[in-house]
């Protein structure tokens, strides 16, 4: 393998934002085509907003004189206060992925390296991210700890699936 560099994502690269998104979910075991799709259309949407205004860093990994052969990204959102961190928001990692070709390389070591550091130098006290099996081994490498976040799944009936939600 050629040198791998980290370069940040800009609009150009929404295409390969969205093959990262839709394969993480696949090697996850998500494989229907439709809700594959429905994930698609709204990373889409919220790509070409978030690259845009900064509220998506992304980060790829560049083998030669240009192949993305991995990637992932850190999501800003506005926080109503962190202990420790003077802005209102808070950063997430997400989206690692690495073409399987090039995995167990260090890649995806490199990249969240990068975004780590990324976060610290930008004020940020804590850093999280929601753990696959596969990556778990890596982010508690790294420092990552498990935290007492929940989730409850609300669900959508396939009528009102492809709807816009409104507020």
């Amino acid at each position: 393998m050629s040198e791998v560099r980290i370069r940040r994502a800009v609009i150009a690269d929404i295409p390969a934002l969205l093959r990262h998104r839709r394969m993480m979910w696949w090697d996850m075991g998500e494989r229907q085509d439709s809700v594959l799709h429905l994930m698609g259309a709204a990373a889409d949407a919220y790509f070409k907003v978030s690259v845009a205004d900064g509220s998506y860093q992304g980060f790829l990994a560049i083998e030669g004189e240009g192949k993305v052969i991995g990637g992932g990204g850190i999501v800003i959102s506005p926080w109503p206060g962190i202990l420790h961190q003077r802005q209102p928001s808070r950063a997430m990692i997400l989206n690692l992925y690495v073409e399987r070709e090039y995995r167990r390389r260090g890649v995806a070591r490199n990249l969240m390296k990068e975004m780590i550091a990324w976060c610290r130098d930008d004020g940020f006290a804590y850093v999280g991210l929601h753990a696959s099996e596969d990556g778990r081994a890596l982010y508690e490498q790294l420092g990552f700890k498990s935290t007492n976040e929940m989730r409850l799944t609300l669900g959508t009936s396939s009528s009102n699936a492809d709807q816009p939600v409104v507020r």
